[in-house]
């Protein structure tokens, strides 16, 4: 349900967005408005709180973010507000950037690696990504997780290439198991 919510504010965002040319304004607006909730989580809980009348968040709503964002974007949280859907702001607001994203050819890629990359071995695997998909830029998000033992995974939206030295020894170790040995 909450994706499906998600989806349903976030499309009406970035149909109105498109409509009035305003996509890459009103993505840069957006990010600035996840960032002042995710910092202000007292803010966030009284908008989301069930006894504060729906007037008095619109009220904090205008004053925190009339004359700092558009009017559109203002009106559009008010909505949420409304509509009692403030607690899902969050999951609406990220659908919005990733659907501006997938419009824009920006693709997001995870890539977990044994050991921290440097900046050359960063920009190579962009590079790479880069060539061997239909995007035209990437935001690349890095960790390190030593249980691989080597190699990385990388892992753009719902594909996964696992190229771990950890994965290449368990399949090996899977392989070795299927064969029977006999005298």
């Amino acid at each position: 349900m909450a994706k499906l919510v998600s989806k349903t504010y976030g499309d009406a965002l970035f149909e109105v967005a498109v409509e009035e040319g305003t996509l890459d304004t009103m993505l840069e607006e957006v990010e600035a408005v996840l960032q002042v909730l995710k910092n202000d989580k007292e803010y966030v809980n009284l908008l989301a709180h069930p006894r504060i009348p729906v007037d008095e968040k619109q009220s904090m709503v205008e004053k925190v973010f009339k004359g700092r964002v558009s009017d559109g974007l203002t009106g559009f949280i008010i909505t949420i507000v409304e509509k009692g859907r403030f607690t899902e702001i969050d999951s609406i607001l990220s659908y919005f950037i990733s659907r501006v994203w997938e419009e824009k050819k920006i693709g997001v890629a995870y890539v977990t690696s044994a050991t921290a990359l440097s900046d050359k071995q960063k920009k190579a695997v962009e590079a790479k990504l880069l060539e061997t998909s239909s995007y035209l830029q990437f935001r690349m998000k890095y960790t390190v997780n030593p249980a691989l033992i080597g190699g990385m995974v990388i892992q753009i939206g719902d594909r996964v290439v696992d190229g771990s030295v950890k994965t290449k020894l368990e399949n090996m170790a899977k392989e070795l198991n299927k064969i029977q040995l006999s005298n």
